[in-house]
């Protein structure tokens, strides 16, 4: 199979969290056997071993934009919660009322910027035949209105668009603060069908138009992630992470308390605008290498999920698979779904208050042969289902429905 790829970002030093899970999934369908032509919606291209790069053809407009962002953001930083115990009911807001800075945003993209796009996908789909689909991921699809249906209506190919931001992106959640929303003023119904990481989230996508839905969860390149043997694990418990934005309680809960409970303990971190934290320290800030020297290091590695996707059914993420991978014994806060990857108190311990979290820090800590056997399970349950090959074979059977 064949496909023209648009992808949100190819370039690993910009500030795009979900950027490397875009990479493993495309190294994941060029490995499964799918030729791929890639292009990035944001940042320069990157050639790999798995694909050919095109240009961005709209490369300095985006600098640009990014650059005023960034500017308006000193001037007028965003509003981050500072709320502790109603994240849900927050996640779960009303819809928020479209803003003249989002219309400005839309008007400006999709008058300046989409036609540019229009023209660059049309060159190369002319200039490269036999391409099967044209696959969207995570591009704003109200920056980009028309682009889809002209490429149906010019080109006859099916052309998909892959969320994988949800549930935060759909217009009834709060939406990051840090983060610009994507469906106001968007026409799903021109995708041929789209795809989202959280099955909880398909009957909104069928809300807002789109034609036909699917789910495709995050996975992770087992090769990326491998076990690495310790000899010694001077680190209790760990956890790697970027905000409190939609898990202030479980923080919390999960961190600041018990490390306080505990005072005998090593418990650690490494992210940023965590906020009080207790006796826990903060790592520094270095390589993946290292991250993974960190997780290899700990004996517990907690997995604390935002609210917005906890709260809603099947809503994956990428740090359950990470820490599967590497035969990590996992402690996370309640997840809805979260039997549909790995069962619960076998191959995932998952608590519901500080108290809990206390008593089995304690049990796990006391019991290394219990700790080793819940990491190998879920390994064993991740290698069976959840790889990076896993999601790209998944992918490609959704898209051979439609060529």
């Amino acid at each position: 199979m064949k496909l023209l790829i648009v992808v949100s970002s190819m370039d690993l030093r910009q500030p795009y969290s979900a950027t490397p899970a875009w990479w493993q999934l495309l190294k994941g369908l060029a490995e499964a056997g799918a030729e791929l032509l890639v292009t990035p919606y944001q940042g320069k291209p990157q050639d790999s071993l798995w694909w050919r790069a095109e240009a961005n053809p709209a490369y300095l407009q985006g600098e640009w934009f990014r650059r005023a962002r960034q500017l308006w953001r000193v001037f007028a930083p965003p509003r981050l919660p500072t709320e502790r115990r109603d994240e849900t009911a927050r996640v779960k807001s009303q819809i928020k009322p479209d803003t003249w800075s989002g219309r400005w945003t839309r008007t400006l993209a999709q008058s300046w910027i989409a036609p540019l796009w229009r023209k660059h996908l049309d060159r190369l789909l002319t200039k490269h035949r036999g391409l099967d689909a044209v696959l969207f991921i995570s591009v704003p699809p109200n920056h980009l209105r028309g682009v889809a249906s002209s490429i149906q209506q010019k080109h006859g190919l099916p052309v998909l668009f892959y969320d994988g931001d949800l549930p935060a992106s759909l217009p009834e959640m709060s939406g990051f603060a840090t983060g610009f929303r994507i469906y106001e003023g968007a026409d799903l119904a021109e995708f041929t069908a789209v795809i989202g990481n959280s099955s909880g989230s398909e009957a909104a996508l069928r809300k807002l138009g789109a034609p036909a839905v699917h789910t495709l969860w995050y996975g992770v390149d087992a090769a990326l992630f491998p076990p690495l043997h310790r000899s010694t694990q001077d680190i209790d418990l760990f956890f790697y992470g970027h905000g409190r934005e939609y898990r202030s309680r479980w923080v919390d809960d999960m961190l600041t308390e018990p490390s306080r409970r505990l005072p005998q303990r090593r418990f650690a971190v490494r992210g940023s605008q965590l906020g009080e934290l207790g006796r826990a320290e903060t790592l520094p800030y270095a390589s993946f290498h290292a991250l993974r020297g960190y997780i290899a290091r700990s004996k517990i590695n907690l997995c604390i999920t935002r609210q917005a996707h906890a709260s809603v059914y099947g809503s994956s993420s990428m740090r359950p698979f990470e820490l599967a991978s590497m035969a990590c014994c996992v402690v996370a806060n309640p997840y809805l779904g979260i039997e549909e990857w790995f069962e619960p108190e076998r191959e995932i311990i998952v608590v519901s208050s500080a108290e809990e979290a206390v008593e089995r820090y304690r049990h796990l800590l006391a019991a290394e042969a219990l700790r080793r056997r819940i990491g190998l399970a879920a390994r064993a349950r991740f290698l069976k289902q959840h790889t990076m090959r896993h999601r790209a074979q998944e992918l490609l059977a959704i898209l051979r429905r439609y060529c």
